[in-house]
């Protein structure tokens, strides 16, 4: 598969002179941990193996890997960030909230 150098999806060709191609701009700028309302669940995954998610994280992708590399690191687990939301290894969910109380997040607890 070839790789589209321009970075323009959707496009192909057009006829219409005048056509201006309107970029969209994904990058949202991240809220304020204050402003940010973050919800935690657990879930059960492969296995029975147990997860913590949290959904809601509105900003740029870069500040979500942040944010889930200082819950994993405090809370000594392995996890991922990715689609907004993070997943967080093991049933840790009440270290994960006073870290996220500790920085400030608004955050609301939801499922199991």
């Amino acid at each position: 598969m070839k790789k589209n150098k321009n970075n323009i999806k959707g496009v192909m060709y057009s006829t219409n002179p005048d056509f201006e191609f309107k970029y969209e701009n994904n990058k949202t700028e991240t809220l304020l941990p204050r402003e940010q309302d973050l919800r935690i669940h657990i879930d059960k995954h492969r296995a029975g193996k147990i997860a913590v998610i949290i959904k809601g994280f509105i900003g740029l992708s870069e500040d979500l890997k942040i944010l889930s590399k200082l819950l994993k690191s405090k809370c000594g687990v392995g996890g991922t960030a990715k689609n907004g939301q993070i997943i967080i290894q093991g049933d840790v969910r009440e270290k994960v909230i006073k870290i996220l109380e500790e920085e400030g997040y608004n955050y609301k607890r939801s499922g199991g």
